[in-house]
């Protein structure tokens, strides 16, 4: 390319140098946006350069001058502030669903819009991390597939699996695909779920993204608009305690009030304390009962007791005794 075309983009490789190179801490001089536009074949002058600024500037761009013993200039407003995108990339490192692999692109692109000498802080903040990853790289096709199929009101299908005890993949329902009507992603506990309406089971179910394989489009119309019809996402993963399964049941939890946050943190802001004593307080809640449940519950042992209904007390019980008796035969 002659130096004349080079020319034509003359301000995009200049507005290109402010993003990457200058920020608060390192402005850039003329001389520096001379010599970069240079070894690019591209000429240029300080009169140019000048008016260059100042056309970037009648664009929108915020370039900030810095006047000292060499006056500098630096590209102020950026898409994301340095904060949001340490947010951003700690969200990325805490995501189980998405793969190492995966996460070093996604921050690898969220650094570059931030220029070099942030980019470097936030290389550095992901090396403190070591979480474990999914190892589903097709999730990503899958989660197209599903806004594909939430976006057109259609149903799903697709193969799920677990894992057995020779860490070996075990499709579940014998290999049988799976055909539902999605209504919901929804990223819970470091996981992706799909929330959908199963008909077979004529209820709400949910689903781990990272263990479907093969989802498909089915061209038929969803079902389970009148179960959704007031559901809420955010109160639907409060009750499923850690997205396993289980009927749900309105349950009475007396707690100790040092457990006050930890009840807010589960249920939100919205659950009633009803106080028993200076050191206890009882709570109504709707909860999905499940082994993991009972082990939540469990955990916090004298500080929080299970006062109703009796058939879930009983459930909790049986549990205890079952876990007890593989060590009392030792």
């Amino acid at each position: 390319m002659s130096r004349k075309e080079n020319q034509k983009i003359k301000l995009l490789c200049l507005l290109r140098f402010l993003q990457e190179k200058s920020d608060e801490a390192h402005p850039v001089s003329v001389a520096d946006m001379i010599a970069h536009l240079s070894s690019l074949g591209i000429a240029a002058e300080r009169k140019s350069i000048y008016s260059d600024i100042e056309a970037l500037r009648e664009y929108g761009e915020d370039i900030i001058t810095v006047r000292g013993k060499t006056t500098g200039y630096y590209l102020g407003a950026r898409t994301f502030e340095t904060a949001e995108l340490k947010l951003l990339v700690d969200a990325v490192q805490s995501s189980r669903f998405i793969t190492r692999k995966k996460s070093d692109e996604l921050i690898s692109k969220l650094a570059k819009d931030a220029g070099v000498y942030t980019a470097s802080s936030l290389k550095r903040q992901v090396r403190v991390h070591n979480r474990v990853k999914t190892m589903n790289e097709s999730i990503y096709y899958t989660v197209d597939v599903i806004h594909t199929a939430l976006s057109e009101k259609k149903k799903l299908s697709f193969l799920y699996y677990e894992w057995n005890g020779k860490k070996e993949k075990v499709l579940r329902h014998a290999g049988e695909r799976y055909e539902i009507s999605p209504f919901a992603l929804s990223w819970q506990e470091e996981n992706y779920y799909l929330i959908a309406y199963d008909e077979r089971a004529e209820g709400i179910k949910h689903y781990r993204v990272d263990k479907m394989i093969d989802a498909r489009v089915v061209p038929k119309k969803r079902e389970g608009e009148e179960a959704f019809k007031d559901f809420d996402a955010g109160q639907y993963a409060k009750s499923v305690f850690g997205m396993y399964g289980g009927r749900e049941e309105a349950v009475t939890l007396r707690c100790h009030s040092s457990l006050a946050g930890v009840v807010l943190d589960k249920f939100g802001q919205d659950v009633t304390f009803f106080p028993e004593n200076e050191d206890f307080f009882q709570i109504h809640v709707r909860v999905h009962i499940s082994p993991t449940f009972f082990s939540w519950v469990f955990g916090f042992g004298d500080k929080m007791k299970i006062l109703s209904p009796d058939a879930v007390l009983k459930e909790f019980c049986q549990m205890a005794e079952e876990v007890l008796k593989q060590y009392n035969k030792n």
